[in-house]
Order: structure tokens, then C-alpha cells, then sequence
């Protein structure tokens, strides 16, 4: 089953929630919609779903024209952030309504249900009433509710968002392992990047109800189009500095100066918008190449097992991603290090010049 999203817009009152959508998602395939809150993926996975109606455009599924079609009409599952469960029915009867709507037999459905849930390792829990459970167990039944019919058309709009960093991990381990056996569409929505690299498959690029960048999720994570996509696809969000390039050198500021080499070697001269991502800046010098940035901490973020470490540097807020713990007082004066191939380079426009997807030795690290 192919599916084809044209010219879609919702409109609501004077709102525009999506502007002229166009999106071809192939049989089998595992597609993320990346975009911050309110970016327009929800509106748009209802409209796929066929609980809300684009104002215009078509849905079409192997070229036939579905967009009046009735929900129920269509084979389509979805999961939502919240796990929404009956509350009085056991585990086992919360993933077999969807079955027992559609009159499947009952020994296709204890089958069925019980190969599900073994899937999702709630086999042990199918007794209980979803009261008794966490909410990582519940949403693992809401999961299996929606594989459970096995639709051709798999919605899931940030099913792992309310859960713990544990739990999140182990279901997107295994998410990833259902979405490799199944022959359904599968559409995943999410405001992270890192979950984004680790689905894979294909990514859409959403902001402000608009398509901006499709493609092989490494391929557009590597090459973003422009600096929106850069920023909506960066976390923490993606450092910007002005930069003047004349004959064969780069100009940061009134006076850090280098050498143009590897993929910045034949920028012709004009001003630029050089964007590096956090985890490309460092606090010690791992080259003869590297740029030396001198500035103050303006504060040090410890998260989990990483120091975020924000600095200024002229008009630009800088962020460093440090691995591991460690505590910087506010003012002290440091150095912060980049590597010119780790620049990406974008014209006044906002436009993607250069990358360092360019450079074979940036293929090491994401």
C-alpha cells in the first residue's frame, strides 16, 4: 500500500495549522515526522488517520482517492502521547476491542492477542485491569492495541514522551525491532532529533504546518537544506556564527582568522553563516587545525551525563556539549575549540552552501 498526501491544508478559523503538504510514503517504510511543538505533526497524522478532514488536498492510498473516507473504513492504527486504555477491562480485552469491532473469530483473536503481547513482554500481564500497572506498561498495552490489527497504515504521534529515559530506551529498542517485521506504513512523530538518528528510515521535516526537507533521516541530518532545518534538527539547538570569507580565508568576529580547507576550500568570497553543532565544539584542542574561541561561561547545564556549557561570543550565543560531569563557575574565562570541517556554511538566504558531509573524515561521528 502506497500512500500520497497533495497540496494538503488545514485551516482552522484564520489559522493556518498546514500549508500545501505533499508527501509520498512507499509500502513498508518507516517515516519520522521531526518538528518542535506545534509544528503541525498531530493535525497532520489525524488527517492521514481519517478522524479529521484536510480543508484541501487529496489523500490517496494505490492512487484511489480516500479523503472522505470514515476512520473505520480504513486500515489504520494509531497510538497517541497519552495511552488512553478502558479502564475496566483487563489487559487481554483492551487489545482485543479493536478485533472484536471488526468481528474477527475468537481463536484468531486469543492468537492474535497473545502474540502481541508476548511482542511487547505484557504476556505475563494480560489478567490485570490497566489500574494496576505503570504507565510504561500501559502504554505498551495501547501499542499492542494498535498492532494487534495489523493496518496497513501504523500512526504513532510521540508515544514515548511521558515515559521515564529507561523506559523510553528499552520501547524504542523494541519499536524499532516491530516496525523491521512489519510490511505496514509507519509514521513515528517526535520533537527529538536523537530518536529521529535512532528510528532512522525516512524523516519529514515539519515547522509551522510547512514540508521543509525529506529524505533519508542521515542524509538530511548530514545536509540540512537550510538553517531552519538545522536548528529544528540540532539538540541542543545548532551554534550560528557571522563570517567573512575573502580570498582563501575565514574571518569569525574582528580577528579569529583561518585557513579555508576541505569543504569551505572554494567558497568564493562573500559573507556566510557558519553553524556548528554542540557536540563539535570542545573545551580542549584535539588539533593543530582547531579555532580557538576565547569567551567567558555565562552557565554550565549538568544533565544526566552531560555538561551543557553556554557562552557569547560577539552577538552569538554559544553551546558546548561536554561528555560527562563537570562543574563551571559563571565568568571563568575559557577556550572553546572547532575544527573547520565541522562547519556547515549557509548564504544570507538561510541556504545550505557547504557541508561537512563533504569531508570523508566527518563521517566519523554524528
Amino acid at each position: 500500500m502506497g500512500l500520497s498526501l497533495q497540496n494538503i491544508d488545514k485551516i482552522v478559523g484564520r489559522e493556518n495549522y498546514l500549508k500545501d503538504i505533499s508527501l509520498e510514503f512507499e509500502p513498508g517504510s518507516r517515516n519520522v515526522l521531526l518538528g518542535r511543538t506545534l509544528a503541525g505533526k498531530t493535525s497532520l497524522l489525524r488527517i492521514m488517520a481519517g478522524i479529521d478532514r484536510p480543508s484541501h488536498g487529496k489523500i490517496l492510498i494505490d492512487g484511489k482517492d480516500i479523503t472522505g473516507l470514515w476512520v473505520r473504513k480504513r486500515s489504520v492504527a494509531m497510538v497517541y502521547q497519552q495511552f488512553i486504555n478502558y479502564p475496566s477491562l483487563t489487559v487481554y480485552k483492551n487489545i482485543a476491542s479493536p478485533l472484536k469491532v471488526s468481528g474477527v473469530p475468537k481463536a484468531e483473536i486469543d492468537r492474535r492477542v497473545r502474540e502481541t503481547a508476548k511482542m511487547l513482554h505484557i504476556d505475563d500481564l494480560l489478567d490485570r485491569l490497566p489500574a494496576e500497572l505503570s504507565g510504561g506498561q500501559q502504554q505498551r498495552i495501547s501499542i499492542a492495541r494498535a498492532l494487534v490489527k495489523d493496518a496497513q497504515l501504523l500512526l504513532l504521534d510521540e508515544p514515548l514522551v511521558n515515559l521515564d529515559y529507561k523506559l523510553r530506551e528499552e520501547l524504542r529498542i523494541e519499536l524499532q525491532e516491530i516496525f523491521e517485521r512489519r510490511e505496514a506504513i509507519v509514521v513515528y512523530t517526535t520533537t527529538e532529533p536523537a530518536e529521529a538518528l535512532m528510528l532512522g528510515g525516512n524523516v519529514v521535516v515539519i515547522d509551522e504546518g510547512r514540508v521543509l526537507q525529506t529524505g533519508a533521516t542521515p542524509d538530511v541530518y548530514h545536509n540540512p537544506s537550510n538553517t531552519k532545518v538545522a536548528e529544528v534538527f540540532s539538540d541542543p539547538p545548532i551554534n550560528y556564527l557571522p563570517c567573512t570569507v575573502y580570498e582563501n580565508m575565514a574571518r569569525l568576529g574582528e580577528d579569529i582568522e583561518f585557513l579555508l580547507t576541505n569543504h569551505l576550500q572554494s567558497l568564493p568570497a562573500a559573507q556566510y553563516t557558519f553553524g556548528v553543532r554542540s557536540n563539535h565544539l570542545s573545551l580542549s584542542r584535539t588539533s593543530t587545525e582547531d579555532t580557538e574561541i576565547r569567551t567567558k561561561v555565562e552557565l554550565a547545564e549538568i544533565n544526566g551525563s552531560e555538561t551543557f556549557i553556554h557562552a557569547n561570543f560577539g552577538n552569538s550565543q554559544l553551546v558546548v556539549q561536554e561528555s560527562g560531569v563537570h562543574p563551571h563557575r559563571m565568568g571563568t574565562e575559557i577556550s572553546i575549540y572547532v575544527h573547520p570541517s565541522c562547519f556547515f556554511v549557509f548564504d544570507e538566504a538561510g541556504v545550505l552552501v557547504a557541508s561537512p558531509a563533504q569531508n570523508d573524515s566527518e563521517k566519523r561521528q554524528i
